[in-house]
């Protein structure tokens, strides 16, 4: 099996050298590119099965460099940046990121993040189940189960789940989540999810106060695992 190719926009050459030895002693193969505008021809010349990218480089905003991307490239994107406002986070999520760590970082983390949005994306064939521990999604009779027994969800609910689980391991925000379960009209509404929310967790967690699949990104939106 080849190695996942990995590149890393980034400005900062500590960051670079960090991330280059991390990722290569876990196995994986690193480009790196110190602009916006070199990381676009790199992803363009030889694209890569993820790209870390940062919102702060020299020569184009990366929220630009993130949305440019988007326009054709459909792997994984995680961004690592400095900055931790939630206007930022949550702006980076809508334009098309899989995730969003804030510097400084914990390798671990990140190598985890890594991972998951790989298999994600390794994973996007036509699926008709999906399976997350003892939880079932048949998206074909539209029927959830928890250890083989039928989950009653309303259809509001049953939307919601499969819409989080369809990008299982990425960060959803609270407008996009709304937009597409209830329609542009409503995406300041997040009382709505957080009561679904909270009767979807009663039905399928074991422990609805601390859940294990559906999680809460504070003040960004809702991940599933």
């Amino acid at each position: 099996m080849s190695k996942a190719e990995i590149l890393i926009i980034d400005d900062e050459p500590h960051i670079r050298k960090l991330l280059e030895i991390n990722l290569e002693s876990n196995d994986y193969k690193v480009s790196m590119a110190e602009t916006g505008q070199e990381g676009l021809l790199k992803a363009v010349n030889h694209p890569p099965d993820l790209i870390i990218l940062d919102l702060g480089l020299p020569d184009k905003n990366g929220h630009i460099v993130l949305k440019e991307l988007r326009e054709w490239y459909g792997k994984p994107i995680i961004i690592l940046s400095a900055q931790n406002e939630e206007e930022s986070i949550v702006k980076a999520l809508d334009n098309g990121a899989n995730d969003y760590l804030t510097k400084p970082f914990r390798s671990q983390e990140l190598l985890a993040r890594i991972r998951s949005g790989i298999r994600h994306s390794e994973s996007q064939t036509v699926i008709t189940t999906m399976e997350f521990g003892d939880i079932e999604l048949d998206l074909t009779a539209r029927v959830v189960k928890k250890r083989g027994q039928e989950v009653k969800l309303t259809f509001t609910e049953y939307s919601l789940l499969v819409l989080l689980a369809k990008y299982a391991g990425k960060v959803l925000t609270h407008q996009f989540i709304l937009k597409e379960v209830w329609g542009p009209g409503y995406q300041m509404e997040t009382q709505y999810l957080r009561v679904f929310v909270a009767q979807i967790r009663k039905k399928i967690e074991e422990n609805p106060n601390d859940p294990k699949h559906l999680l809460t990104e504070s003040r960004v939106g809702y991940r599933f695992i």
